[in-house]
């Protein structure tokens, strides 16, 4: 089904919030929903997470993201009609489709994919040129070298030349680390704007060591932060790049390096930017996820506003937060390109009074790609294009990931993995990132790549009891689930094949799993040992990458069981926002 292009801007309500310090009120419809009217005197344009989707894509929002402790019920975590009155969206529109799981593929016909650096390049040069020079500031939020085959083949490179073309003046980092130290050196060297990460140190044996850093006196491994003049106004960009990098991915990568939240450290750093620098405006560029920045924000003064990501959460207005020192405003931009974040500031007398916020979906159908770009991800593309363009199968189903238990992508990894290594269990991990397919449309190499692209994709199998298997989820559950969220790492539930459990995310550490069955309905014995089947372990394996693994599969024709659900049942959550009556 095909829409006007009229209807699509009638259907099409704008997502903004508009903010008198500290009130917030949603904005008002415009003739365009890129026609955003001029305000204050310094715009910054925010992207986050897209995982070097060059171009356009179909994305589901999930249609379970609970929230539990004091975040049940506030944003992030609401979806589908609850995320709509939340926010003043109306259903069955454009950006109801944007920014929810509700009708998805009906609308994903309606109103097509989002995104793709070509068309989301004519978006930023329209909305800087629209504030007129040395007024505009584009930044990144992080994980955008990282998600595709071509990026992991190219190691990033390819998305600094995007990046550059871009106009990208600011990044900071999660995925790019897993290139390693040279990798990421090198790319940054080529990178023409500034990768910033207060929160990167280093560790006390590569301090004694003479190890490269930024600053040897503190030991920060990367600048923390930049001013830029913007219509006149000093605003300082500071860099927070994710925490937990060698915990949730290899260490092997980052030896040298400690991360972490660095409270203290930031908030001296915000002090200093303030006092000593005379910043008149202080944004953090986090990749913090969003539960973890709006803990953040009441516990750090002198930030303005934090413009997040990590966590995939596309939240149309602000959050609010209080502190000691006044008002922190939260936001987080979503992920895979499908939005770009305006961020315009009124700044009077050395301080920010008043705020414009506006998250656009990056509709493909109303823009027109940018020929300079379009033309560098055709090249950048071409000596791979044959290779990965085989269809390899066709999905009978909508292919989704997003989702805090489960997603059909992960579910057909699992079917996949025990089928081919034989296994009696099978886990895949619950990453955020990778795109969604239509069903009844061909299913390339090159798709199952933006799932499964990673520098360390190989397979394994090994025995385990079941109380460690137990004790798997449970972990996992808790980096999910706990109520402190400085505890939580970002993802989502690792997904599971051949295996069911109830969950109860309120229950205790320790507590939350329970029932564990097996697929033949027997349950799963503590002492017993099963064979299980899995990949991105952050210990070495010797495996075949998983794409391999998962492209013999769907080759032969045993694509999926004719039952697929996750296998989990939830309890404690009932009238919970966080899940959608409709997936």
């Amino acid at each position: 089904m095909a829409i006007r292009r009229r209807d699509f801007l009638k259907s099409a309500g704008l997502a903004a919030a508009t903010l008198g310090l500290p009130r917030l009120a949603r904005g008002t419809e415009t003739a365009s929903i890129y026609d955003i009217e001029r305000f204050g005197n310094a715009r910054i344009l925010h992207i986050t997470d897209t995982h070097a989707q060059l171009n356009p894509v179909y994305f589901r929002e999930p249609s379970v993201n609970i929230g539990v402790g004091e975040m049940a019920g506030r944003p992030p975590h609401l979806v589908g009609q609850a995320f709509l009155e939340r926010f003043g969206i109306r259903p069955d529109s454009a950006d109801a489709y944007a920014f929810t799981c509700l009708d998805f593929e009906k609308s994903a016909g309606r109103f097509g994919k989002l995104g793709g650096f070509a068309y989301l390049k004519t978006l930023v040069d329209r909305l800087r040129s629209d504030v007129g020079e040395k007024r505009s500031l584009l930044v990144d939020g992080g994980d955008l070298w990282q998600g595709t085959g071509l990026a992991n083949v190219m190691e990033g490179r390819d998305m600094v030349e995007v990046a550059n073309l871009l106009g990208i003046e600011a990044m900071t980092g999660h995925w790019e680390f897993t290139y390693g130290e040279q990798m990421l050196r090198d790319n940054l060297e080529r990178f023409k704007g500034e990768f910033l990460a207060q929160n990167v140190f280093l560790t006390e044996e590569a301090a004694f060591n003479d190890a490269p850093a930024f600053d040897k006196a503190t030991g920060r491994v990367f600048k923390p932060s930049m001013i830029r003049d913007l219509g006149g106004h000093r605003v300082a960009i500071v860099g927070q790049a994710f925490p937990y990098v060698p915990i949730a991915h290899p260490k092997r990568f980052t030896p040298d390096w400690t991360f972490g939240i660095r409270e203290e450290e930031l908030q001296k750093h915000v002090d200093s930017l303030r006092k000593a620098d005379k910043a008149d405006a202080v944004i953090l560029l986090s990749h913090n996820g969003m539960d973890v920045d709006l803990k953040l924000a009441s516990r750090v003064t002198g930030i303005d506003v934090i413009l997040g990501g990590h966590t995939h959460d596309a939240v149309p207005q602000p959050i609010a937060v209080k502190n000691a020192g006044g008002t922190t405003l939260v936001t987080n931009a979503g992920s895979n390109g499908k939005f770009l974040a305006v961020l315009d500031l009124a700044i009077d007398k050395g301080k920010v009074s008043d705020i414009h916020y506006h998250l656009l979906p990056v509709y493909s159908e109303l823009l027109k790609p940018d020929a300079a770009m379009a033309e560098l991800i055709g090249r950048l593309r071409a000596a791979h294009v044959s290779d990965w363009s085989e269809k390899i199968a066709t999905p009978d189903r909508l292919l989704y990931r997003r989702g805090n238990f489960t997603g059909t992508v992960d579910e057909l990894i699992c079917t996949a993995l025990r089928s081919e290594l034989d296994a009696e269990i099978a886990l895949s991990p619950g990453f955020r990132w990778g795109v969604t397919a239509l069903p009844g449309q061909p299913l390339t190499m090159e798709d199952l790549l933006a799932e499964t692209a990673i520098t360390y994709p190989e397979t394994y199998v090994q025995e385990m009891t079941g109380a460690q298997i137990k004790d798997v989820l449970e972990d996992i559950c808790d980096n999910l689930f706990n109520a402190d969220p400085y505890y939580q790492q970002g993802g989502d539930m690792v997904r599971t094949g051949g295996l069911s459990y109830t969950c109860t995310p309120d229950a205790a550490i320790g507590a939350r799993i329970s029932e564990l069955k097996l697929s033949n309905g027997k349950a799963l014995n503590a002492g017993h040992r099963y064979k299980v089947a899995g990949w991105a372990s952050v210990n070495g394996q010797q495996g075949a990458p998983v794409w391999e693994v998962v492209g013999k599969h769907l080759r032969s024709g045993r694509t999926m069981p004719e039952r697929l659900g996750s296998g989990v049942t939830l309890k404690g959550v009932e009238g919970n926002p966080g899940i959608a009556e409709q997936g």
